[in-house]
């Protein structure tokens, strides 16, 4: 009987080595001159550019990718998963008007396959470039028994900067101002147990399968990654005063704008002034969905939501569609009447 270790109990050193083996280049492509020392140290040590900032405060932010990452696993797909752990943290912090300064990561699997995982981290390094921050580090955790076989999860957090004087509150908002929605590029990472119920369980698709009206696989649709709006809502505010910005995640328009406008403000939106995006038309046929739910489970088409005083909404959709952005007017702000909800779709 041969002896007991590490290895034989499911957890591979050898295998964890390689692996940042792999990813240290990725890593090393993100950075800047405020990234100090290298990777597979106990810490990460960033240099606060505190010269560009009269009275810097710092922002951060911590979420996960979701049940998005059971997509991931049926398709052995993980190139883009990565992209949408970053989406998900930086898109939360730039509501504040937040620059990200850093990213750290942790993915937690039953047994490590370090190809995969540089899959994975290939993703996350491309979205710190989309949002112009720096993979500072991240921890991989091998924990055979408390996974299931070939299953791993995805979590990391952000921080940001930004002058006290420049953050961005809500305070401003008040009633006659104009409601910018900008496209989603789907579903991004939220509502995947409906989504999933809805067209791989009541209805049983595959994912290979491109029933109508989409025009590429649930599995292309499903996997596309969460856009990140960092560099277009920090260039927006270099010239236009953003009241209020919200990242339309779990909770969708219903529950995400009341979090960054006053008690006293309610938000009417005209659901004409956009269209349903075709995977979300096809999981609210297909899974019997009424229009609140879709409203309070997905982004609907619209991934984040500014607020912005009524003079400046056609030169914001300007410079909105220079930056490659697809946006549009889709409501105002005005004053809330009691037992009104703060948002109100028509």
């Amino acid at each position: 009987m041969g002896k007991t270790t590490y290895k034989s109990s499911g957890v591979d050193i050898d295998a964890g080595n390689l692996f940042v083996d792999l990813i240290k280049p990725l890593a090393k492509s993100t950075a800047n001159k405020q990234v100090l020392g290298k990777l597979g140290g106990f810490s990460g040590a960033y240099e606060l550019p505190l010269k560009q900032y009269k009275n810097p405060i710092l922002l951060a932010a911590a979420d996960g990718v979701g049940t998005k990452l059971k997509i991931a696993f049926m398709t052995g797909r993980f190139d883009t998963v990565g992209i949408d752990l970053v989406a998900m943290n930086v898109n939360d912090i730039v509501t504040c008007g937040a620059d990200p300064l850093f990213f750290l990561d942790y993915i937690a699997t039953s047994k490590l396959n370090p190809q995969e995982g540089a899959e994975i981290v290939k993703g996350i390094v491309k979205g710190c470039k989309q949002a112009g921050c720096a993979l500072l580090g991240g921890e991989t955790a091998e924990m055979p028994g408390f996974y299931k076989k070939d299953e791993f999860d995805l979590a990391g957090f952000v921080v940001g900067i930004v002058d006290k004087g420049q953050v961005i509150d809500g305070s401003g908002v008040k009633a006659g101002d104009a409601v910018i929605g900008i496209a989603s590029s789907g579903l991004h990472s939220n509502g995947y147990s409906l989504a999933r119920k809805a067209l791989l369980g009541r209805n049983k698709y595959k994912l290979s399968d491109k029933p109508k009206p989409l025009k590429r696989s649930l599995a292309d649709e499903l996997l596309e990654p969460t856009r990140i709006y960092v560099k277009s809502i920090l260039n927006l505010r270099k010239s236009f005063e953003i009241k209020a910005a919200a990242h339309i995640t779990g909770g969708g328009l219903l529950e995400n704008i009341p979090r960054v406008i006053p008690k006293n403000c309610a938000v009417e939106i005209d659901s004409s002034s956009w269209k349903l995006p075709p995977i979300m038309e096809l999981i609210k046929q297909k899974g019997r969905i009424d229009q609140e739910e879709m409203y309070r489970t997905f982004n609907c088409g619209i991934g984040m939501v500014l607020v912005v005083d009524s003079k400046d909404a056609g030169k914001v959709l300007r410079r909105l569609g220079t930056l490659k952005e697809r946006a549009s007017l889709i409501g105002e702000v005005r004053k809330k009447k009691r037992q009104e909800n703060q948002v109100i779709i028509i």
